[in-house]
């Protein structure tokens, strides 16, 4: 079967981060894995996504506007028209009740990827939102015709993780690799916060492992660090994450996507929110007992995580049991999912059509 064209609206900044266009790459991959096109349509890009997207062979058309103006949605109905879209997906938090009727009165089905539920009253086909906390009362605002797709099974989770589904972990009496992962951009430089609070407990042997993505402007601090602790190591535009999570016995991570992989591969998290839609995935995650939620960023304070992070180290138990309620959340398969759903969807429609025209039902 033919999945037809898939057009995806997402950016990437300094300022929103990575991950709207990163979890949109694992849809991307698994359309085109399911024999489909895809085009990604985006304002802005970093460079170190541009050559991501570049290296997986997405078509990429550059938008003049960012905007969410009637002429930008009706740009990109015309690029959904001219590559007969079967679905257009849009991911970000601009895009408000407005823009998804444009697309829709525009004739084209319409994916919206949410973690809000703030860009209502809803009218878009579908509306996912892979988050722990997702509910159906955030949706309450919405055409009786969307159709909603909650929590974690619909995890967007890049194709590099799929190999790593069944994998296990062990965990030693104390954590001895630690990773540390702010995110795409971390425009704030939280990750040199972190550090300075990591490094005033005696982990000399410890590994210490920072991944930062290319947007990160802060790289000559950062390397500081590096040249003054022996077991830190910077890694940048790592495009082996899975291995690199892997090999981590815990991780300090900012509260968003990431959580979701570090979930697969069984990585105890300790999280902190450093942007407000971080803060429920924090919360939550917590509750369900399958991270360890260290505040919002501004609270922060050196000692205290210092000393947060020097129990959590000594205990396996406790790490172990993070992890593996951790791995219940989520299997791998969330992205298969979703495009399932859709052809399905598409394939109903199709059906209906046919009947309708061989005057059947």
């Amino acid at each position: 079967m033919n999945s037809g064209t898939l057009v995806i609206r997402a950016d990437a900044s300094l300022a929103m981060g990575t991950g709207h266009v990163m979890r949109c790459l694992a849809l991307a991959q698994t359309w085109r894995d399911s024999g489909g096109d895809v085009v990604i349509a985006a304002a802005e890009l970093t460079p170190a996504i541009a050559h991501r997207l570049q290296g997986e062979g997405m078509e990429m058309v550059r938008l003049e506007s960012k905007s969410t103006s009637p002429a930008n949605a009706h740009y990109l109905a015309a690029l959904a028209d001219e590559r007969h879209a079967t679905w257009v997906v849009v991911d970000g938090y601009q895009f408000d009740s407005a823009y998804q009727r444009s697309i829709k009165d525009s004739g084209f089905r319409l994916l919206l990827i949410d973690d809000t539920g703030q860009c209502g009253p809803y009218c878009a086909d579908v509306v996912l939102n892979q988050n722990a906390y997702a509910n159906e009362e955030m949706y309450f605002d919405r055409d009786s015709s969307t159709q909603l797709l909650l929590g974690p099974d619909y995890a967007l989770l890049r194709k590099e993780f799929g190999d790593w589904r069944k994998w296990s972990r062990d965990f030693t009496p104390l954590a001895q690799r630690l990773l540390i992962v702010m995110g795409g951009s971390d425009p704030e430089n939280f990750t040199a916060h972190i550090l300075r609070a990591v490094l005033t407990l005696d982990l000399k042997d410890v590994e210490i492992t920072v991944v930062i993505g290319g947007a990160n402007m802060h790289l000559v601090s950062l390397r500081e660090f590096e040249s003054r602790a022996g077991n830190v190591r910077l890694q940048i535009d790592v495009n082996n994450m899975p291995e690199v999570m892997a090999g981590a016995d815990l991780a300090i991570s900012a509260a968003g996507t990431t959580c979701y992989e570090l979930a697969l591969l069984q990585v105890p998290m300790v999280l902190l929110a450093i942007a407000e839609n971080q803060v429920p995935t924090a919360h939550v995650l917590a509750n369900l007992r399958a991270a360890i939620d260290a505040g919002w960023h501004a609270d922060f304070d050196d000692q205290c995580f210092a000393n947060l992070l020097h129990c959590v180290i000594q205990d396996a138990q406790l790490r172990c049991s993070l992890a593996q309620s951790a791995s219940r959340l989520v299997d791998g398969m969330g992205a298969h999912r979703v495009c399932q759903f859709l052809l399905g969807a598409v394939a109903e429609r199709n059906e209906a059509r046919l009947r309708r025209q061989v005057g059947v039902g």
